[in-house]
C-alpha cells in the first residue's frame, strides 16, 4: 500500500492507495525493467525467485576510470585521463601553478592554467583527496617525463587543520620521536613511504620463494600456555582466569607442523618483554620463520636461507627500483655468503682489533660489529654465518654437536655487524629432548602438546627466525629499527 494527501479541507491529511497505484520514480523503472531484461536474455524460460527483481549482484571487482601512475606513463599524449589522489603540493607560479598529487605507487605533475579549469585555485588546499581529469602532455622535467594538463578538479574531502609535519619536502629535518609521535601523517612523505614499500618486497620475496620451494604458509597463536625460548622476557597475562602468555616466536608450532608439511613458514608478531632501550631492540617485531624437514644437517637451513636473500635481491632491482633510487640503497652481495665457528669469529676479532675477550658463551654488541667488519674487509662479504653457538646460549631443543656437548648445531646470521637471523638445527629424537629439558632442570608441564609430536615421530629439522625490521634497517642503511617498524612497540610506546 501507499499513501497519498488527501484535498485541502478533508478530516485527513492523508489516505491509503493501494501499492500499484503508488508512483515509482522514472530511473527506478528504468533500471528494474533493464535487470528484468538482462536475466531473462541470459536465462531465457526461467522465472526470477521472489523480491530478485530488486536485488544488486556483485560480479567482481569494479572497474574505475583512475588510472595508475604506471598507466599513465604509458598512456599517448593528448589523451584525457582521470586521476585520484591527495594534493601533494601545490607550486602557485601566477598564471600557471603545478598540482602535484600523491598516489601510492608516487607523484604526478598536474599543471593548473587559469581559465582552463572549472575549480578555483585559491580553493584547493594541500592534502585534499581529489579527483581530476586533463589530458597527457609529455613533459622531461616531469616526475617520470609525463604531465597532466587539469581541466576538471573535484574536492572528495579536505583537511580542517594545518599539517603538522612537513610531509611533502624530500625530507622533513624533524626528530625520529616527533615522526613516531604523529605517525600516521609522517608515513605519507615520499621517503618514509619508501621504506616500507621495500619491506613489502622483503616480505613477498620471502612467501614467494619459500613457495616455490615446496613450502606451506602457516598461521599460529600469539597467545599461549608457555613460552618457546623460556626465560624471563615473556608478557605474561590473564586469559579467562588462567595465566597465560603472548608467544615469544611460532616455535613449538613450527616444528609440529613439520611433521604435517614438511616445510612450513609464516610471517607474524613476536613479543619479547626485554627491557632493552637501544637502536636494535623493540619488544614486538615481525618475524620471518621456517623450518625444514628431511634437513641432512644445520648448513641445509643456512642455504636456504642463502638462496632466499638471493631471491629477495633480485626482486627488490626488478621491482622496487624506484624505491631504491628514492633512498639511494646499495643492495648487498648474496652471490656467496661466508661462515665462521663462533669460536674463531671471537679470535679474529680479538687478534685483528685488539679486543680482549670478555664473554666466551655470546657476542657482544661491539663483537658483531668487529665480525662485520673484519669478513668486509677480508672477504668484501656483507653478510656471514656465525656457527657452532654454545649450548648454554641455545634454546633447549637446539641440536647439540655430538661431537663437542658444548656446542650446537646452530647459527646467527650478520648483516653489516648486525645479527638479523638465528637458526639452526633441531632435537627430533624425544628420549633426545626429554633428557636435555631435564638436565636444565626444566619442567614439561605446559609442552605435553609439543612433545607428543616427538613421541610419535618426527623427521630430521630445522628452521629460523629473521628480524624484518632489524632486516630491513640495515638494506636502506638506517641505524635505528624504529624507522623501518610502521608503529613501534618498545619500552615507553604503547601508541599510536
Amino acid at each position: 500500500m501507499g499513501v497519498f494527501p488527501r484535498k485541502t479541507g478533508e478530516k485527513n491529511a492523508m489516505r491509503v492507495v493501494p501499492r500499484e497505484h503508488k508512483i515509482s520514480r522514472p530511473g527506478t523503472v528504468v533500471k528494474k525493467l533493464f535487470r528484468d531484461f538482462l536475466f531473462e536474455k541470459n536465462n531465457p524460460g526461467q522465472a526470477r525467485k521472489r523480491g530478485e527483481q530488486d536485488m544488486e549482484f556483485m560480479t567482481g571487482v569494479k572497474k574505475k576510470e583512475d588510472i595508475s601512475v604506471k598507466t599513465l606513463l604509458e598512456t599517448p599524449e593528448g589523451t584525457e585521463v582521470k586521476l585520484e589522489g591527495a594534493v601533494h603540493i601545490i607550486r602557485d607560479m601566477g598564471e600557471v601553478a603545478f598540482v602535484i598529487l600523491r598516489k601510492s605507487e608516487g607523484l604526478v605533475q598536474c599543471v593548473y592554467e587559469e581559465g582552463s579549469v572549472d575549480f578555483p585555485l585559491k580553493d584547493l588546499k594541500e592534502e585534499s583527496a581529489v579527483a581530476v581529469t586533463g589530458t597527457v602532455k609529455k613533459e622531461d622535467r616531469a616526475p617520470g617525463g609525463v604531465e597532466v594538463r587539469l581541466q576538471t578538479i573535484t574536492v572528495l574531502s579536505e583537511p580542517t587543520e594545518p599539517m603538522p609535519l612537513a610531509v611533502n619536502k624530500w625530507k622533513m629535518n624533524t626528530s625520529l620521536e616527533a615522526m613516531l609521535n604523529m605517525r600516521p601523517i609522517a608515513l605519507r612523505n615520499v621517503r618514509e613511504r619508501a621504506k616500507f614499500r621495500i619491506q613489502e618486497g622483503v616480505v613477498r620475496a620471502f612467501r614467494d620463494f619459500l613457495h616455490s620451494q615446496g613450502f606451506t604458509e602457516i598461521h599460529t597463536p600469539k597467545i599461549g600456555a608457555k613460552g618457546a625460548e623460556g626465560g624471563a622476557n615473556i608478557f605474561k597475562l590473564e586469559y579467562f582466569h588462567r595465566p597465560a602468555v603472548l608467544a615469544q616466536s611460532p616455535q613449538f608450532y613450527k616444528q609440529m607442523l613439520v611433521g604435517v608439511f614438511d616445510r612450513v613458514f609464516e610471517v607474524g608478531p613476536v613479543f619479547r618483554a626485554e627491557k632493552h632501550n637501544t637502536k636494535r631492540h623493540l619488544n614486538e617485531y615481525t618475524s620471518l620463520d621456517f623450518e625444514m624437514g628431511y634437513i641432512e644437517d644445520y648448513t641445509d637451513i643456512m642455504a636456504m636461507e642463502t638462496g632466499f636473500l638471493q631471491y629477495m635481491v633480485e626482486l627488490l632491482k626488478k621491482d622496487y627500483a624506484k624505491e631504491l633510487e628514492i633512498l639511494k640503497v646499495m643492495l648487498p652481495k648474496t652471490e656467496e655468503i661466508p661462515t665462521v665457528p663462533f669460536t674463531k669469529a671471537k679470535e679474529l676479532v680479538a687478534e685483528k682489533y685488539n679486543r680482549k675477550i670478555r664473554n666466551p658463551f655470546d657476542l657482544e654488541p661491539e663483537e658483531e660489529l668487529l665480525i662485520g667488519q673484519y669478513f668486509k674487509e677480508e672477504y668484501d662479504a656483507d653478510f656471514v654465518f656465525v656457527t657452532e653457538y654454545p649450548s648454554k646460549k641455545r634454546p633447549f631443543y637446539a641440536m647439540d654437536d655430538p661431537e663437542d656437548k658444548r656446542y650446537t648445531k646452530s647459527f646467527d646470521l650478520l648483516f653489516h655487524g648486525l645479527e638479523i637471523t638465528t637458526g639452526g638445527q633441531r632435537i627430533h629424537d624425544y628420549k633426545m629432548l626429554s633428557e636435555k629439558i631435564a638436565a636444565r632442570g626444566m619442567t614439561e608441564e605446559g609442552m605435553e602438546q609439543y612433545l607428543s609430536a616427538f613421541k610419535h615421530g618426527m623427521p630430521p629439522h630445522g628452521g629460523l627466525g629473521i628480524g624484518l625490521e632489524r632486516l630491513t634497517m640495515k638494506l636502506i642503511g638506517e641505524d635505528n629499527v624504529r624507522e623501518t617498524t610502521l608503529f613501534p612497540r618498545d619500552l615507553t610506546r604503547l601508541e599510536p
